[in-house]
């Protein structure tokens, strides 16, 4: 008698461990593409460790040379700001920071795994919250220039943790709501297919398709126009639009962001006008920030407001000169995977992929033409902004409509409702 055959399994089918598996496959394979004498450093919380392991084994698969894992702790910084002298918050491990640095430019890849808890300092002082994301920021500019300017391949990809989870699903207890969270995070991470590598080719190559729409229209600026916001992006001089993966400085082709959606760009920082309302809070180093409207002359705030977190937000603007304008515009389908799934993240990694979105702050190098081998006067002579944040919020949702404007003031339709035209 023939055999039966068995029927393929689905994703359905695996245990968590074996998700968990595939889910690290595509981390290193896909978000990274680790190559075969790699060192790599990965940052992440306690939380995570189970996934790492599984992260550290599969990098070791693909040929790493050297695993390194940084791991934060929750409680280990709340006793900072509880106990810790003021002059703390004012000071860096630079031992750290330029060892970090120097890993990146002696070739190591970068893997940042996200899913703190999002709240964790809203009960702190955010003069000290400030200080500290001031002082840090300062200390890893050389390191993370080579993460802006794509020198190194790197991805930021997620993990499930309790306080996240419980802050994304209130109403459930903590066991189901990481289960929940963990299942949001496989199916927005694309994971769930048969060929899970495969997938993330064929949705790189139809965002690569709309990035070339994009950059042969050569618009000066972008309108958006929904309840709430009025607002003109200009785009810098020799702006290129990028999105999905990119070959990196070192010539390996990596995906930065697992999940990702949008096709981004870099706005001239003196020519953004209007006002603009956020369609999703804002979660920024432990403090969330919600219902954010803010207004624009000559490309600077001049008006910021919130209705919870706002005084947060006023200090973020503050951190230098740039923090008040934009590096980087982004446009994200309303019908992208993630928005359609209702769920709202409470982090910029997966809600940054549900809508349009600006960011304050650094602007990318690799959106300027040429812009890996510019220094920093001749990229800013072109509009790229300069600071040491890169905070992106998001603006667009089913109500958005986004023209592209050409340099004779000619719209041209973008987005009707959310929705590519």
């Amino acid at each position: 008698m023939a055999a039966i055959a068995e029927a393929p399994r689905t994703f359905a089918d695996l245990t968590f461990e074996e998700k968990l598996d595939r889910m690290a496959l595509v981390a290193v394979r896909v978000g990274l593409n680790l190559h075969e004498g790699q060192e790599l450093l990965i940052t992440a919380s306690l939380d995570h460790v189970p996934f790492v392991r599984r992260v550290v084994e599969q990098a070791y698969k693909a040929g790493a040379s050297i695993v390194t894992v940084m791991y934060a702790d929750d409680d280990a910084t709340l006793s900072r700001y509880k106990y810790a002298p003021d002059a703390s918050f004012d000071a860096v491990p630079k031992w750290l920071t330029e060892g970090i640095a120097e890993a990146y430019r002696s070739g190591a890849a970068r893997m940042g795994i996200t899913g703190a808890n999002p709240s964790l300092l809203k009960d702190q002082d955010p003069a000290k919250v400030s200080r500290v994301n001031v002082a840090m920021s300062r200390a890893s500019k050389p390191a993370m220039e080579l993460v802006t300017r794509h020198a190194i391949n790197w991805t930021i990809v997620a993990a499930a943790t309790p306080a996240w989870a419980k802050l994304m699903f209130p109403d459930v207890p903590e066991n189901e709501a990481v289960a929940r969270q963990w299942d949001a995070i496989f199916h927005a991470s694309r994971i769930t297919g048969a060929d899970p590598v495969q997938d993330w080719k064929d949705h790189g190559a139809n965002i690569a398709k709309r990035v070339t729409i994009l950059n042969d229209k050569r618009f000066h600026s972008l309108h958006f126009r929904s309840p709430g916001t009025d607002l003109v992006v200009g785009l810098a001089d020799d702006h290129l639009w990028a999105g999905g993966g990119g070959v990196c400085g070192n010539g390996i082709f990596c995906n930065a962001n697992i999940p990702t959606e949008e096709c981004f760009t870099t706005p001239h920082r003196d020519r953004v006008d209007g006002t603009v309302t956020a369609s999703k809070p804002l979660s920024h180093q432990g403090t969330l920030i919600e219902n954010i409207s803010v207004r624009f002359e000559n490309g600077r705030i001049v008006e910021a407001h919130a209705t919870a977190g706002e005084e947060a937000l006023r200090k973020l603007i503050k951190v230098d000169e740039g923090a008040s304008h934009l590096g980087e515009v982004a446009l994200v389908p309303h019908g992208s995977p993630i928005a359609q799934s209702g769920l709202l993240y409470w982090n910029t990694l997966f809600d940054e992929n549900a809508a349009s979105h600006i960011a304050l702050g650094q602007a990318y190098a690799t959106c300027i033409k040429d812009g890996e081998t510019l220094d920093e006067a001749t990229l800013n002579a072109k509009g790229a902004n300069t600071s040491l944040i890169h905070v992106d919020w998001m603006i667009g949702s089913g109500q958005m409509n986004v023209d592209g404007v050409y340099e004779d003031g000619t719209e041209e339709p973008l987005m009707r409702n959310g929705e590519w035209v």
